[in-house]
């Protein structure tokens, strides 16, 4: 921290969400120490987060932190932080996908990692998990580009591309891409696939819950027995995925799918838990299109699988596409086209310590 008391923090947004991103060595070292000082910054616990910089939304109140890398296979360390809106909660459960997309740049921009001519390619430690992620971003004249002609859906006009390749993601928060061991379980009397190919999702058939899935955001939002029927699944799935208690947790996330409405393989609308998903997260995407191509899934079924190796997932704003490639059954990389961009970078100053 400065003698001031403001903190160095960039703005950034990273395909559909928005972060602070901040340097390890500009927070506490101390876990509960940051968690407390990252509510005050985001104004939470508050639904609108009126005195901090959060918007109001699980997508605009969350947090990346990078380091050194601390592994000779990475060129930076990633932590990513999701704090409650509402709640004095901040958790590390789970990676996040589309902040990843600002990792490079913001690595970059922050000293950490050295353009290159033209592009760079940087090897990302996601902490949450501890997988390694590759992204190249656009760094003509050994400087960041942000400006470009790459569009994605839930992002309004074109930006620099930011390209992201996973390898070997299969279980990486719960062990295993199936963590029961099998493609298909029985919650509650509804039929459902458990995956984790990045993140730990449980599919649900929207059918099942009496739902069209094209659905919009709102009108889920407002189906108080809808949510709470989901949240019911939700809490028992997480023991049976390795992932204890997880009342208080982010993940899982609930997927509800359905045919696709165009010209995607599948529709999709996510709890993400409480909230629905305006969009679809990145690695959510990714667990969405594994599930689509899993024999004995809730997804396969529903999905127009295509010929070659994009998948474009539906969603409340459009499609976003992963590429998968594959050894026989076997997902040995997933890839995907993100943008980023910075939208402040200077000093932030927290509000009045308010959770005791």
């Amino acid at each position: 921290m400065s003698d001031e008391g403001g903190i160095p923090c960039l703005w950034m947004r990273g395909g559909t969400s928005k972060a602070a991103v901040f340097l390890a060595s500009d927070l506490p070292s101390d876990d509960m120490a940051r968690d407390k000082l990252l509510l005050r910054i985001m104004g939470s616990p508050d639904p609108r987060q009126i005195d901090g910089i959060g918007g109001g939304d699980p997508l605009c109140s969350k947090v990346a932190i990078l380091s050194p890398p601390s592994r000779a296979d990475a060129d930076v360390d990633y932590l990513f932080l999701q704090v409650s809106v509402d709640q004095p909660r901040v958790t590390a459960a789970q990676p996040c996908g589309n902040i990843l997309a600002a990792v490079g740049p913001a690595a970059i921009e922050r000293g950490l990692v050295a353009a290159e001519d033209r592009e760079t390619t940087l090897r990302i430690h996601m902490c949450n998990t501890g997988e390694i992620a590759q992204a190249t971003v656009q760094t003509p004249d050994g400087r960041v580009r942000y400006d470009g002609r790459a569009e994605i859906d839930g992002v309004p006009a074109s930006h620099a591309p930011v390209q992201l390749l996973f390898n070997n993601i299969a279980g990486a928060v719960c062990g295993a891409m199936l963590p029961t061991g099998q493609p298909l379980d029985e919650i509650n009397g509804v039929a459902c696939t458990l995956i984790d190919h990045g993140m730990p999702v449980v599919l649900l058939r929207a059918a099942d819950l009496g739902l069209s899935g094209q659905e919009s955001p709102d009108a889920l939002e407002a189906m108080d027995s809808i949510k709470a029927q989901i949240e019911s699944i939700r809490l028992q799935a997480g023991p049976l995925m390795g992932l204890g208690d997880v009342r208080d947790k982010s993940i899982p996330k609930m997927a509800l799918l359905a045919p696709p409405a165009g010209d995607g393989i599948i529709a999709t609308r996510f709890f993400i838990p409480h909230r629905v998903h305006k969009g679809i997260g990145v690695l959510a995407a990714v667990s969405v299109a594994a599930g689509c191509v899993t024999p004995g899934s809730i997804a396969q079924p529903l999905a127009a699988l295509p010929q070659g190796s994009s998948f474009q997932i539906e969603h409340p704003t459009g499609m976003t596409e992963v590429f998968l490639e594959r050894e026989g059954a076997r997902i040995r990389a997933a890839g995907l086209l993100r943008t980023a961009r910075k939208l402040m970078d200077g000093q932030l100053f927290p509000g009045p310590d308010r959770t005791g």
